[in-house]
């Protein structure tokens, strides 16, 4: 057998090579040895051969091979603005919600906004920038910060325009919006690739453009980056000029002023969803004054000003055969339903997430029944409902196990703020039970941590079972010998997963804080965090155990860290193996120092507090333009202050006292947006 399996795997390399350089020869010199029939049939031979022997399916299969091996040879440039994701909406509430946030955030008392709305397209996001009306560059989104240099293969298709004759075009002109094939396009071309976005996002990294050229590529134009001179005051006037100057816009776009016309608006284009030529998965809603876009800002993740409403999942009925318990890397337990196969919006579901002990109870969910299963926002399934009608006799409620796999006991714990008992069970053992460690370690290889490509969540828990990785120190020391030996590691594996995890050990603090996976501290916790203790050194004082409690007490100060995520801190590093963990990970690390947003700015290296309600803005408002100008918000006054601002609307007696006492600068709200110039 052994032998055999030998020989299949050699036949195996051999044809993926020679399919690869059928590839090559396709996709990047553009001169195909073989006929298109002749490469489909020997493609389908490889497939064949991977879905007879899953021994051969690995990451690098084939069926997840598209195009030829992306060129490293693309130019890295960093985008004048980041092209960050968005929040999502899955209902109407959600919508109320996000408009209440906005509400509060501008402290505008009214309802209604108005509001761009704009088809969500699953393509690949790309930025034209244009000077005095020449296009001069184009960039993939990257990672939201840094982009590729694909103006070559942007060139290739046909609805960007290469100069805007209008002598009142910007001269500073950052185009936005999505590449995407057709689906009547991609059914000419289908074999060739997995979906759609597959197909457009291998088009545009082709090394040769002649490549790019032959897709049936699109661009529609939805945002804009750099702007100079600014010269629109809504994204409906943006969006409308994009068209004068020769731009593809969705005829579908359009604006909207109230509740009752978001959920008009999305029903109508849902309905549509099936006859348009491309594929959508929801509606954005923008806020349409750009002005208060700007005031709005935007998190590390994504833009207050928008939010992507998510069309309804599909749903689809099925049995529960089993009710296993899975744990998260905060702990949290999780019971998963093993259900009987099943498609839903064309993807084949085995598991659904129960979320939680009082879910189950509540919905009465057992093993056996059947139930209607959904995709959440098309991407987690979930369990709807349960058929009772259909429910056998013998049928028994299912007991929630009081322990973890690793088996300690769990508890629920009770929410400083609300003083509730948490919906959730947690292992509290941190990286001393195995089953947390692993998910530990998925979390810190993941984009928004470390970012280590190729290490994805299968390859950790190959990693894991076979004692190659077991904390997060071991991803920097790996035996790449032994990795070798493995099924589906050849030499440029190897190579590329070195690069990989050499290039990650630069990482800055912010990251690297929300990468040890400290429950509540989230991205934007990790950065208020960063900024305070501003480099590695300092942050570490809190694995000391004699500064521990004094440096807590500090953290205190900052406006946004309370008293959960103070707990949460002291609970993590209460856990011997969590410090040992991290110390040893830190010497594998170069750890940049924070850099503030703008150190020589009007507030730079100054330390703000804020007391009462304000007339013209919000706190939060005026927290966000505290932080633009380089300055430090805290939550408290100390001799650390230099400055309270002190809002017109009760503000706190106690604290200005304290201030005054403490000799901290005063400002007057009427003098606070003097000193602004707001």
């Amino acid at each position: 057998m052994k032998k055999n399996k030998s020989k299949i795997l050699e036949d195996y390399s051999k044809k993926v090579s020679l399919l690869k350089k059928y590839n090559k020869e396709y996709f990047d010199k553009d001169a195909p040895s073989i006929t298109d029939s002749k490469y489909d049939s020997f493609k389908k031979e490889i497939i064949e051969l991977e879905n007879k022997y899953n021994f051969l399916k690995t990451s690098k299969s084939i069926q997840n091979l598209i195009g030829s091996e992306p060129s490293n040879k693309f130019k890295k440039i960093k985008h004048s603005k980041p092209m960050l994701s968005l929040s999502n909406a899955f209902n109407l509430e959600d919508m109320k919600d996000f408009i209440k946030k906005v509400k509060n955030f501008l402290k505008i008392d009214r309802n209604n906004f108005e509001l761009s709305s704009e088809p969500k397209i699953d393509g690949i996001s790309a930025a034209l920038t244009y000077k005095n009306g020449r296009l001069i560059k184009g960039l993939s989104r990257g990672d939201g910060f840094v982009g590729e240099d694909i103006l070559e293969n942007l060139k290739t298709i046909e609805t960007i325009p290469k100069k805007i004759d209008d002598k009142k075009v910007p001269e500073i002109l950052e185009v936005r919006g999505e590449v995407y094939i057709g689906k009547k396009d991609f059914v000419k071309i289908k074999d060739k690739f997995a979906n759609p976005r597959n197909a457009a996002g291998g088009s545009l990294r082709q090394k040769n453009p002649k490549a790019t050229s032959k897709i049936p590529l699109k661009f529609l134009a939805y945002a804009f980056g750099e702007l100079k001179p600014m010269k629109f005051l809504t994204q409906s006037d943006y969006i409308f000029e994009l068209k004068k100057w020769g731009f593809k816009t969705n005829p579908l776009n359009c604006v909207v002023k109230n509740f009752e016309e978001i959920q008009n608006n999305y029903n109508d284009i849902e309905n549509k969803r099936s006859n348009l030529d491309y594929d959508i998965d929801g509606i954005v809603f923008k806020i349409n004054n750009l002005n208060l876009q700007k005031r709005l800002g935007s998190t590390s993740n994504s833009p207050r000003w928008a939010i992507a409403y998510k069309f309804s999942s599909e749903k689809a009925v099925t049995k529960i055969n089993k009710i296993e318990i899975q744990v998260g890397r905060t702990g949290a337990i999780t019971p998963v339903a093993k259900v009987e196969p099943v498609t839903v919006g064309g993807v084949v579901i085995s598991n659904a997430t129960l979320h939680n002990e009082d879910e189950i109870k509540r919905k009465d969910i057992r093993v056996g029944d059947i139930v209607s299963i959904q995709r959440a926002g098309d991407v987690i399934p979930q369990v709807v409902s349960v058929d009772f009608s259909k429910r056998g006799k013998n049928s028994k409620p299912f007991e929630f196990p009081g322990k973890c796999l690793c088996g300690a006991i769990t508890v629920k714990e009770t929410n400083t703020s609300t003083k509730k008992q948490d919906a959730v069970r947690r292992c509290l053992k941190g990286y001393d039970c195995d089953f947390t460690a692993r998910e530990k370690l998925k979390h810190i290889v993941s984009k928004d941590a470390f970012n280590i490509d190729g290490l994805g969540k299968k390859v950790i828990d190959q990693f894991w079972d076979l004692k190659i990785i077991r904390e997060p120190s071991d991803i920097f020391d790996l035996k790449y010998e032994t990795i070798k030996t493995l099924e589906g590691w050849g030499d440029l594996s190897i190579k590329n997963l070195k690069n990989a995890v050499e290039k990650s050990k630069k990482i800055s603090l912010s990251r690297f804080i929300y990468s040890i996976g400290i429950r509540h501290i989230g991205q934007e916790n990790a950065k208020i965090l960063a900024s305070y203790f501003s480099n590695s050194k300092n942050f570490l004082i809190l694995f000391d155990k004699k500064n521990i409690s004094q440096t807590l007490i500090d953290l205190a100060d900052l406006d946004g860290i309370g008293e959960t995520q103070i707990k949460s801190i002291q609970n993590f590093l209460s856990n011997n193996k969590n410090s040992f963990v991290i110390k040893n990970l830190v010497k594998f690390l170069d750890i940049e120092d924070h850099k503030e947003i703008n150190k020589k700015g009007k507030l730079g290296n100054k330390t703000i507090m804020f007391t009462g309600g304000f007339k013209k803005i919000s706190r939060s408002e005026a927290k966000s333009l505290a932080e633009n100008l380089g300055g430090k918000v805290l939550g408290s006054i100390s001799k650390k202050l230099d400055i309270l601002v002190v809002g017109e609307s009760k503000p706190t007696k106690k604290k200005i006292d304290k201030a005054k006492e403490l000799k901290v600068k005063i400002f007057l709200e009427k003098d606070w947006y003097k000193f602004l110039d707001i």
